[in-house]
């Protein structure tokens, strides 16, 4: 039987702000760390630990390494999942944080090929999996931490604290590739200013674990621990309950995460191979993409208090279908002024589907199995659509010479994550 959440005490104002800044700052750090490594993969991983290829298939094996880590994450949220809702929310929290910073000042200490050889790539590979597996609980952990702390007629805003962290943390990421590319010489950033952005993690995690400690457990996961309500293998319990949420969930985020990491990776690679754009200036339009990414999130989560999560999230899903082909229209222009234009509506079609969607997919699963619920539905939404999408991406421009078919592909993907929106029902529990 769940535990009444109704009759659980709302936390006080002090300690709610807290839980934003926990779960906001926490994701930021670790978007952070998996988006250098996807700026990483697009700018100098080819030529750093793929040499024996050639440019174009070490473009193709950087990708492919950014794949690897989706490939970890289901695997992430089943075990982040299951102790999320056996241990407690903030203790799986401090643990993904962790993990995430040693994979990541990790990659940046790599030899490379040339100085290793095959290892390289090979211990490459395995940071990123180490990467993947934090990734697919940290997510489910955050938006549940703020949720759950959240008064009923603010969840929505308040839950979009851990999302605001995927562009925050890209801003962060491009921002120091940014700087590094105007500090130092090409030949300098490709022999050590690439490490840099991967050394400073080690800053960030700092910043991000000093913040958690200071959170409390989620008071819903108190009033399930007291009542001796915790499932006793809540992964198996989800499956067996809500396994039309879970396909539904996962399905739903296909299309965000296939088109984000079209936005935050492949776009850097073709804007300057093909498109010959300055990596500067991609950068600097990326960044914008990115804040326009971030406050649509928070007025988008805002916006789902007042009338539903499925509405908000339903609109930013036909944006995402419609804007496919007319971005690469207007990003091939090449100016300056379409290329923003281009990304910002984008991004926005980004928003509407990820603000509400932290209270949306919390809704859908009961909390003696939320964690798992949450976090095994975004993993496997990511996997499928981002993991390969940059990939992909790639491929399909190579074998057609034109950007439309990149867009077909963002047009499928769409209509796969709109159908699954229709199809879900406004969650019925109460968090």
């Amino acid at each position: 039987m769940e535990p009444n959440v109704r009759a659980v005490p709302e936390t006080d104002p002090r300690q709610l702000r807290w839980v934003a800044a926990a779960s906001g700052v926490g994701t930021t750090v670790e978007w952070y760390d998996y988006f250098i490594f996807s700026t990483a993969a697009a700018l100098i991983f080819g030529s750093q630990f793929f040499s024996s290829l050639s440019p174009a298939s070490g473009t193709l094996a950087a990708f492919a390494t950014l794949g690897v880590g989706f490939l970890a994450r289901p695997l992430g949220g089943v075990l982040w999942g299951h102790w999320g809702d056996r241990i407690g929310r903030k203790r799986m929290l401090i643990a993904s944080l962790m993990l995430m910073g040693v994979a990541t000042v990790g990659v940046g200490l790599l030899p490379t090929y040339g100085q290793i050889g095959v290892w390289a790539p090979i211990l490459l590979v395995l940071l990123r999996l180490l990467q993947g597996l934090s990734a697919g609980g940290e997510w489910g952990g955050a938006a549940l931490m703020a949720v759950e702390h959240a008064p009923p007629d603010k969840r929505g805003m308040y839950g979009s604290a851990s999302q605001i962290g995927v562009p925050a943390g890209l801003i962060l990421a491009q921002g120091m590739f940014f700087l590094m590319s105007n500090v130092v010489t090409t030949a300098q950033f490709a022999a050590w200013g690439w490490r840099i952005p991967f050394l400073f993690s080690i800053v960030l995690v700092g910043v991000g674990l000093f913040v958690r400690l200071k959170v409390e457990e989620s008071p819903v996961f108190r009033a399930l621990r007291d009542e001796q309500a915790r499932s006793q293998v809540p992964v198996v319990d989800v499956f067996r309950e809500r396994g039309r949420e879970l396909l539904l969930a996962s399905t739903s985020f296909i299309a965000n995460t296939a088109i984000g990491y079209v936005f935050l990776a492949y776009l850097l690679s073709y804007g300057t191979s093909v498109l010959k754009l300055s990596r500067n200036l991609l950068l600097i339009v990326i960044i914008v993409g990115s804040v326009s990414w971030l406050i649509s999130i928070v007025a988008s989560a805002m916006w789902s208090d007042r009338v539903g999560r499925k509405p908000v999230y339903l609109i930013g899903s036909v944006l995402m279908v419609v804007w496919a082909v007319p971005f690469f229209v207007l990003f091939d222009t090449k100016r300056p002024i379409w290329l923003l234009v281009a990304v910002i509506v984008l991004t926005v079609g980004l928003g509407l589907t990820f603000g509400p969607q932290s209270a949306l997919f919390a809704g859908m699963f009961e909390p003696r199995y939320r964690y798992s619920g949450a976090s095994i539905s975004y993993a496997v939404g990511a996997v499928v659509g981002g993991g390969f999408a940059p990939l992909i991406a790639t491929a399909l421009y190579s074998a057609t010479g034109t950007s439309l078919s990149v867009s077909l592909y963002m047009v499928v993907v769409g209509l796969i994550s709109l159908a699954a929106v229709v199809a879900i029902r406004e969650p019925r529990t109460s968090v």
